[in-house]
């Protein structure tokens, strides 16, 4: 599934070619990608401008000109693309928006599990659940310590899952959870309430500092992701933990072994995450 870094790559790609450009039409091939009526979509849509890319978390947010914005989700699979005007269909395209400059947006997804859903802009957190009870962005001025590591010492769970939870922190998710354990020396299994107030501070500013850097790097391509543009990421070649089982560990030279925490794969290095 993209996480953050992945998502934000994807709106800033998209905000080059689908901010403030006007949707002249809309073919819906996939219908069950919505989770709005059909009719209703496609009649707000077409006509409107897309005034704004935003996101929040793993979420994309269209904003319309007309006071409505299409919240959308890629799931495990989703991905955009901008292609001229002659393009035909993909095999896995669900959804184009054709626009008036002659290009046009497909959503392709290999899965069918991304969705989409019309909302007046502003009322996202009442309209889609998982935003309104979703944590803070990963930044300094949002993912205060105080928060954080009063969200620690209230839990006994491993801090894995934890960090897996997005009503915790937003857009953190496999990829990024053990690489910022990695970088953190805490092992994955490790009771939250355990961690030192020390050991979260520094947890906090490895999560705000990988993310940060991720994005910087076009987030990271391991299964399907591209960009907008169809780029695969850099990160994927700078990941010290994640994906890289029965290697040695960059610090100590111990074997990163690979196991299960929140039913996610989770590889980490027992000599020196503690």
């Amino acid at each position: 599934m993209p996480e953050l870094p992945e998502v934000e790559t994807v709106r800033r790609g998209l905000k080059k070619y689908f901010e403030n450009e006007k949707i002249k039409d809309l073919k819906i091939i996939y219908p069950k990608l919505l989770d709005s009526d059909r009719t209703e979509f496609i009649e707000k849509v077409v006509g409107s401008t897309v005034s704004r890319i935003d996101r929040r978390g793993k979420f994309l947010l269209f904003r319309l000109d007309n006071n409505l914005t299409i919240v959308s989700h890629l799931r495990m699979e989703g991905r955009y693309s901008v292609e001229a005007a002659q393009e035909a269909p993909h095999k896995h395209t669900e959804m184009i928006f054709e626009l008036e400059n002659g290009k046009q947006v497909f959503y392709d997804d290999t899965r069918k599990f991304g969705k989409m859903k019309l909302v007046k802009s502003g009322n996202e957190a009442v309209e889609v659940k998982s935003i309104g009870s979703m944590g803070p962005e990963p930044v300094e001025s949002d993912l205060t310590f105080d928060y954080f590591y009063n969200r620690l010492q209230k839990s006994k769970k491993a801090v894995k899952a934890l960090l897996l939870d997005q009503n915790n922190v937003a857009g953190i998710g496999n990829i990024y959870a053990d690489e910022v354990l990695w970088l953190s020396e805490i092992s994955p299994l490790r009771p939250t309430n355990e961690i030192s107030e020390e050991e979260a501070d520094n947890l906090r500013e490895n999560i705000i500092r990988e993310l940060a850097f991720a994005i910087e790097n076009g987030g990271s391509t391991v299964h399907s992701f591209i960009d907008a543009s169809g780029h695969t990421g850099r990160m994927q070649d700078k990941l010290h933990a994640y994906g890289r089982a029965g290697q040695p560990c960059e610090r100590d030279g111990g074997e990163l072994i690979k196991i299960r925490v929140a039913q996610r794969g989770t590889t980490y290095c027992p000599k020196c995450q503690k």
